[in-house]
C-alpha cells in the first residue's frame, strides 16, 4: 500500500531542550522552539569521550568527532542530557524534570561503550 507524502510532514526539527516543534534558529543556527531562542548548546560529548564540533551542512546541523566520524544531531541528544536553563520555571515552582525525578530511564544501545562492561 503507497501512503502520499504530505507537504510539511517530511520533515520536522525538534527543539532538543523541550522537544516542541522547533520554530526557529539559536545563535549556533540550531532548531529550537520560540521559548529556548536565546538558550545554547554547551560541550557535547562522544560515546568515545572526546569533544564534539558542530559543523553545519545541506540538511542540517551534524556534529563530527575526530575518532568516531559524523553524527547526526538526533544521535547526538540521546549521548548528552541537555538541560535548559533556570528560567524554564513552571507556575509551581518545579521545572519539567524534577517532576520526573523518581524515574530513571536510561537508553542502551550497541555501540554504546557502556554496554560491554
Amino acid at each position: 500500500m503507497h501512503i502520499p507524502k504530505r507537504y510539511g510532514q517530511s520533515r520536522v526539527d525538534m527543539c532538543p531542550f523541550c522537544r516542541k516543534h522547533a520554530t526557529s534558529m539559536n545563535s549556533q543556527k540550531v532548531p529550537v522552539c520560540q521559548s529556548h531562542k536565546k538558550e545554547t548548546l554547551g560541550d557535547l560529548k562522544c560515546a568515545c569521550g572526546s569533544t564534539l564540533d558542530m559543523l553545519h551542512g545541506k540538511f542540517g546541523v551534524f556534529f563530527s568527532c575526530m575518532k568516531c566520524g559524523n553524527m547526526n544531531l538526533k544521535k547526538v541528544m540521546e549521548l548528552n542530557a541537555i538541560k535548559p536553563a533556570a528560567g524554564d520555571f513552571k507556575g509551581d515552582g518545579t521545572t519539567q524534570n524534577s517532576r520526573q525525578a523518581g524515574k530513571i530511564m536510561i537508553t542502551v544501545r550497541s555501540d554504546d561503550p557502556r554496554y560491554f562492561d
